[in-house]
């Protein structure tokens, strides 16, 4: 029986080289590829939807926007144009849950400084307050790379706008307040033809580890 292994030891290392690679191959070849949804207003919970667009399901992208960002610079979409980035609204004197999610924020962006597609994006929702000095100050105490992340204000109206017709990502406030928005915790991914790919929990360890991976993902694919 030796001797015949021995005989034969040179096929069957082949054989088993080979089923091993053939059995990779297969598992390759089977399992699921990772995709990223694209998301459109029909999907989305219409709480965070205007009722305009809650209908519209294919072919839904970011709009074209303006706002001021903490260095009193215009921000528009030029500025983001061929870029991946993360979206979210916030107001700077909120205690809830704005704290955390800047914090996890500041973790987005380490994760992301080396990377020149990703970039930051976030929108007071109390621009009557927001002033540009008032977000550059909010900016320093954070950490906030200016490079890399815009702190923006600007017009209510175009943010309410922007919140629930583009990001669909805020509630409504008060009903006798026109564009009254209450912020919620989403983190919303936006790849580079300005297609929303992912919502995140803002205030959530692992929705954070979640996103960056998914990042990564977008930048490769």
């Amino acid at each position: 029986m030796l001797s015949v292994l021995r005989k034969y030891k040179l096929f069957l290392i082949i054989v088993i080289v080979l089923s091993a690679i053939i059995l990779s191959l297969f598992y390759s070849a089977l399992k699921p590829k990772k995709m990223l949804p694209i998301y459109n207003p029909s999907m989305v919970n219409p709480e965070l939807v205007d009722s305009t667009v809650q209908y519209i399901s294919k072919y839904h992208t970011i709009a074209d926007f303006s706002f001021t960002n903490q260095n009193g610079k215009k921000i528009t979409q030029k500025d983001y144009e061929g870029k991946i980035y993360v979206a979210d609204f916030f107001f700077t004197t909120c205690g809830s849950i704005c704290p955390k999610m800047t914090t996890n924020l500041v973790e987005i962006q380490k994760a992301i400084i080396n990377n020149p597609k990703v970039m930051l994006l976030s929108h007071t929702v109390f621009p009557e307050t927001d002033s540009v000095s008032v977000l550059k100050k909010y900016a320093v105490k954070n950490g906030v790379i200016d490079s890399k992340w815009n702190l923006v204000t600007g017009d209510k109206k175009q943010i309410y706008t922007m919140a629930r017709k583009s990001y669909l990502a805020v509630k409504l406030g008060k009903p006798n307040e026109l564009y009254d928005m209450v912020h919620t915790e989403n983190f919303v991914l936006v790849d580079t033809k300005r297609r929303v790919r992912g919502f995140y929990d803002g205030t959530k360890k692992e929705d954070i580890q979640r996103l960056i991976v998914d990042i990564n993902f977008l930048c490769s694919e």
